[in-house]
């Protein structure tokens, strides 16, 4: 992890289906952190991603078998003082994360990336990192912190 005023840079993503592209893994190369909402596919897609940076993962309704019954169906992660809520179907958000002293809520399952802030909460869904689905683009996000300010892009994958 970074030190103090540095720019920590955590790669966002879900849906990847059981397929992690290498145009995926040179966009994620660098990052201190991966966020992964759902639709993992199998274990073996983790064990890849681990290799960039550590994985906080939750479960989708397409993760079955004893592997993704380890996988928790939300999670909340503190990365330099920014609180992420990670689930996969923010249509299951089962709290007010402005209330919850939540920064940025990071969701997935429709494959089409979204990026927007209400109420002082950013709500990120990078969209599909695994396989085309319908002319949605492939896509992950890039979440910048530096010095406690949150900057997310997304991020199209280019095949």
């Amino acid at each position: 992890m970074n030190t103090t005023n540095a720019t920590t840079t955590i790669g966002v993503l879900s849906d990847t289906h059981g397929l992690v592209r290498p145009e995926v893994e040179k966009a994620l190369a660098g990052c201190d952190r991966l966020l992964h909402a759902g639709d993992v596919g199998d274990a073996g897609v983790l064990k890849r991603l681990e290799r960039i940076a550590p994985v906080v993962a939750v479960r989708g309704n397409t993760d079955h078998g004893s592997w993704a019954k380890t996988l928790p169906a939300q999670e909340m992660v503190e990365i330099e003082g920014v609180f992420f809520y990670i689930l996969h179907d923010r249509c299951r958000l089962d709290l007010e994360p402005s209330a919850a002293g939540i920064h940025v809520v990071v969701s997935g399952h429709t494959h089409q990336p979204e990026l927007v802030e209400k109420n002082g909460v950013v709500y990120l869904n990078p969209g599909s990192a695994g396989h085309r689905r319908y002319d949605y683009p492939v896509s992950l996000a890039i979440v910048r912190i530096e010095n406690g300010k949150v900057t997310p892009k997304i991020i199209e994958i280019q095949l």
